[in-house]
């Protein structure tokens, strides 16, 4: 498979673990071994840290326009290597293919923004409090990130969380997903031949992300961390960062409402609904979790969005016209397995699937859920499958009070035609991201990120390449 690699990647050199160690990268369409990786700790984590560490004073120092120059490089050579990325991609996480291409470009989209953007860290000028005195204000790179991605965007996360750092000045240490690590490595592979500086990017591998993140944070070199994952992992991660101060940027949990009033268009509802819930089976963390839709309109919108979801393919990604991917392990379809059987017993009625595919290893049904008690852990959890719960609601008061009774707060959804009522409800919801009227919330020029559980912190937009500068003030008199 074209971009394959097997070794990880430091100081610009690719290495195996110092032990010799190594662990699986399994296919879950067919579950195959795609490879093996180095499966490294703490050691090889520090000899990252230091290259990463040694290699900053040069790149932060480097004319902003000659790192733009080497960014856009890279994004020409992914986009190139388009096709190739996909199939390697969909391989290792599952996804259909049509996706993965365009997760693909989204990099190339992220990269060529964040170039850009590198150029613009403005500071300002300012007239002091006393007369002949100035104050300058500047903006520089914090210092080596450590970056750690989650399985369900191999590529994206990567460079949503490596451009910005790099067009700032940081220099960064990697540790991609277990399970996908693949992807990961055949980026590092296409920075290296864009130019980029040995030691300003490293990628190390590991079945044991304990380890690596102990070391990441535990390192005063280490000046951020960028986490992508479960709220629970965050928080360990925020407690271990608290004993160096290492600035934090924290994508987490989140439990989405999707909500659909009389006035909406119900045909883009339902498309939005679609799109939102079953994109990457389920699996995103901005998916619609908990679907309220007015009892006025509810009958009808469930026959359109049951007669969407059982036009869904399921399969290998890699298949033509597959729709709907696998899970990415056993453990993910036990999980949903629980939450659908619980809410059965709380007197839930599966309208849709609720089992596994008779393709058997880790492909699951699209399911269609009605009458689930919002206490089942299918509103008040992350269900990370295709699992579509739908609720009704009365009043845009009560809909708005119960979309809001959750610890997590990243994305929300509204469809309506009502101006005020988007208004006033986009206002009162309590996360970081309303979509209304639009299911896809990420793109590169917006403020990607939670409030309450679900993280600290922006990605994307000019936020996201601030979030890894300091503030320097100087009052000259």
């Amino acid at each position: 498979m074209k971009l394959l690699k097997n070794k990880a990647l430091i100081d610009g050199r690719w290495v195996d673990a110092s032990g010799g160690g190594v662990f699986a990268v399994v296919n879950p369409a067919t579950q195959e071994n795609l490879g093996d990786v180095p499966d490294m700790g703490k050691e090889e984590t520090l000899l990252a840290i230091a290259a990463a560490s040694k290699a900053f004073k040069d790149w932060s120092s480097l004319m902003p326009a000659k790192r733009a120059e080497i960014l856009k490089n890279w994004a020409k050579y992914i986009e190139e290597e388009a096709e190739s990325l996909a199939v390697l991609l969909t391989s290792e996480q599952g996804k259909p293919k049509g996706e993965a291409i365009s997760e693909i470009m989204s990099c190339v989209a992220t990269l060529r923004w964040c170039a850009e953007e590198g150029c613009r860290l403005y500071g300002e000028f300012i007239e002091g409090a006393k007369p002949g005195t100035k104050i300058i204000i500047s903006r520089h790179a914090i210092g080596v990130v450590g970056a750690i991605t989650p399985w369900n965007f191999p590529a994206s996360m990567v460079v949503r969380k490596i451009a910005p750092a790099l067009a700032a000045g940081c220099t960064v240490v990697l540790k991609p997903a277990e399970a996908t690590p693949l992807t990961a490595l055949a980026l590092g592979e296409l920075a290296l031949q864009a130019g980029l500086p040995k030691g300003v990017f490293n990628i190390v591998t590991t079945s044991n992300p304990k380890l690596v993140g102990e070391a990441l944070t535990s390192d005063v070199r280490v000046r951020k961390i960028s986490f992508t994952g479960s709220t629970r992992t965050g928080k360990i991660l925020m407690k271990q960062a608290a004993d160096n101060m290492q600035k934090l940027s924290l994508e987490l949990g989140g439990n989405a409402p999707f909500i659909v009033f009389p006035s909406a268009d119900l045909d883009k509802a339902v498309a939005g609904a679609m799109a939102s819930k079953f994109r990457n089976a389920g699996q995103t963390c901005i998916c619609a979790n908990r679907i309220f839709v007015h009892q006025d309109i509810y009958q009808s919108f469930l026959d359109r969005f049951m007669t969407a979801a059982g036009k869904l393919v399921v399969g290998n990604g890699l298949e033509k016209d597959v729709s709907l991917g696998p899970l990415i392990n056993i453990q993910a379809i036990e999980k949903i397995e629980q939450m659908i059987d619980s809410a059965k017993k709380a007197g839930a009625e599966v309208l849709m699937g609720g089992k596994r595919h008779a393709l058997g290893k880790t492909y699951f049904e699209p399911t269609v859920i009605t009458g689930a008690p919002l206490s089942c852990s299918l509103a008040t959890e992350e269900i990370f499958g295709p699992v579509a719960a739908l609720y009704t609601f009365k009043t845009e008061e009560e809909v708005i009070t119960l979309a809001n009774d959750t610890p997590y707060g990243l994305s929300s959804y509204i469809y309506s035609e009502n101006i005020g009522q988007v208004w006033r409800v986009s206002d009162a919801l309590e996360f970081g991201m309303v979509g209304v009227n639009e299911p896809f919330l990420a793109n590169d020029l917006a403020p990607f990120g939670g409030v309450k559980e679900s993280g600290i912190g922006k990605e994307g937009g000019k936020y996201g390449v601030m979030e890894h500068t300091n503030i320097k003030y100087r009052l000259w008199g």
